[in-house]
């Protein structure tokens, strides 16, 4: 017993704070974005600016760290702020470095921050951001020219116009998700419902986003008009996302789905239209409709 703890003594005690630059953020990268920001960067000086190496910002991911029943809880100016906060601190250490976004609820000053100083973006995903609008888009159109992947969904004050300056100026965009809504027909989102919104989106993605492979548009409420645009300058689409899209009959994605030779995946509307045809009867919805036995999203 007397050598064992001998022998415990015996072993050289390590110091943590010794690590070399090189050991400490090869560590580091393999925590994920949470153990960075609540533990590691407090455990000592050393640490806290190890966290702030490019090497770990060019990547910052929170999307694990939402669920979809905190929409509305975290909807507000104060949430906001942390989130355009972390946003401000992971662009300024990236330098310049940043590569991939994902998040939830930020703003235009954080999206106009990404636009000026993160050249190298690949992937923007920012579904559920009420307050980004076509301005900051329109910089990461012309900041971001390397975007091959956006996510726009529910984001209500970004327009067709954005879509066109997007597909103009990043000619390497493959995957677009601009799905609409997350629960039936809630009264903020009144101006999308008309047909001529989606109508508008759908020909300003089938005009200046022919290189697309997968297509998510999710409730869009375009028409056969819109659809037919879609297919006739989006002709690489392998996947194809049209849940909800009431507007569309079976004709009409089958017609549109003929001249998409690389379409594996397709989903279609898959919506009962009775509850739609007596609020919106005004807009001679179609009477080619789909069926299912219970509503979920």
């Amino acid at each position: 017993m007397a050598d064992e703890e001998a022998k415990i003594e015996a072993r050289p005690i390590h110091n943590w704070a010794e690590l070399t630059q090189l050991c400490l953020i090869n560590i580091l990268s393999r925590l994920s974005i949470e153990d960075l920001w609540r533990n590691a960067r407090f455990v000592c000086k050393h640490w806290f600016q190890a966290c702030k190496d490019p090497k770990l910002n060019s990547v910052i991911d929170l999307e694990t760290q939402f669920r979809e029943s905190d929409n509305e809880s975290r909807s507000n100016p104060e949430f906001e702020q942390k989130i355009d906060s972390m946003i401000r601190s992971v662009v300024g250490w990236s330098d310049g470095s940043l590569t991939h976004v994902r998040v939830k609820h930020c703003s235009d000053r954080s999206i106009a921050l990404i636009a000026e100083r993160s050249p190298n973006l690949h992937v923007l995903s920012i579904p559920s951001c009420p307050h980004v609008t076509d301005k900051a888009m329109s910089e990461i159109a012309f900041g971001c020219p390397l975007l091959s992947e956006l996510d726009i969904s529910f984001c209500y004050q970004i327009s067709h116009r954005s879509l066109a300056l997007i597909g103009q100026h990043c000619p390497s965009l493959r995957i677009l998700r601009r799905n609409l809504m997350t629960r039936l027909f809630p009264s903020e989102q009144e101006s999308f419902l008309r047909p001529h919104h989606g109508d508008y989106e759908a020909a300003a993605i089938g005009k200046f986003m022919p290189q697309l492979v997968q297509l998510e548009l999710r409730f869009s409420t375009m028409t056969s008009k819109g659809l037919a645009l879609i297919s006739e300058g989006c002709v690489n689409l392998e996947h194809l996302d049209l849940f909800g899209c009431t507007n569309v009959t079976s004709r009409d994605i089958s017609n549109a789905s003929s001249s998409l030779k690389q379409l594996k995946t397709l989903k279609k509307p898959n919506l009962s239209l009775e509850s739609n045809t007596e609020r919106y009867g005004h807009w001679q919805l179609y009477d080619d409709r789909f069926q299912m036995d219970f509503f979920r999203i």
